[in-house]
């Protein structure tokens, strides 16, 4: 963890992908095999090129931002509940390889530091850019704010929609998966819990 995060120096942290730059002609080889594959002719001029856009599509579904974690000192002694609600989520069912999409609450109670709303969705985005189980994702987000920001306690919900259910197998259209991870106070008060859970619920109206 970046000593920069919990002392005075505002230096943010950069947080960018680890991966190795996609390999676009390898891929579009790969996505028009595959289409053939299924059976789908490439003869139309509506399909020639579908290959490429695959391939362009699938870097871009699998690549993240990358972002600098801006915090600050909490010189006012905020202690109270911190909640971002409807932070949009898309990612990638790493079993089917379809997407799953939705909305997240992120919340923390503050510690030494406060960190800018926006890198809230931000790491979600992060976390989210890469094949995935909604029930990781969840974990991951809250994990690495617990670490990197050092708060009293991180909240994360997730609601989504899975299309590895909702357009195949099953079909079960409309349903939704929602998921929770409780670090720190908010999962061991319960006072904490319920005031997290209250204020993040994503079914209000």
């Amino acid at each position: 963890m970046s000593e920069s995060v919990l002392t005075h120096d505002l230096a943010p942290v950069h947080v960018g992908s680890e991966k190795a730059k996609p390999d676009l002609a390898r891929a579009e080889l790969a996505a028009g095999d595959f289409l053939r594959a299924l059976g789908v002719s490439l003869d139309s001029p509506h399909l020639a090129a579908t290959p490429q856009r695959m391939a362009r599509a699938w870097a871009e579904l699998l690549a993240p931002r990358e972002f600098d974690l801006t915090t600050f000192p909490n010189d006012e002694g905020y202690d109270e509940m911190v909640i971002v609600r409807d932070i949009p989520v898309r990612s990638i069912c790493e079993h089917h390889l379809l997407p799953f999409r939705g909305r997240a609450s992120i919340g923390y109670l503050p510690g030494e530091r406060i960190v800018g709303l926006s890198k809230l969705a931000r790491i979600m985005e992060h976390f989210a850019c890469r094949p995935q189980t909604q029930e990781r994702l969840t974990k991951q987000v809250a994990q690495w704010l617990q670490d990197h920001l050092n708060p009293h306690g991180v909240g994360v919900i997730i609601e989504a929609e899975h299309s590895c259910m909702t357009l195949r197998g099953a079909r079960a259209t409309g349903s939704s998966t929602l998921t929770s991870t409780l670090l720190g106070q908010l999962r061991e008060d319960p006072r904490s819990r319920q005031e997290f859970l209250t204020l993040a619920d994503l079914s209000r109206a």
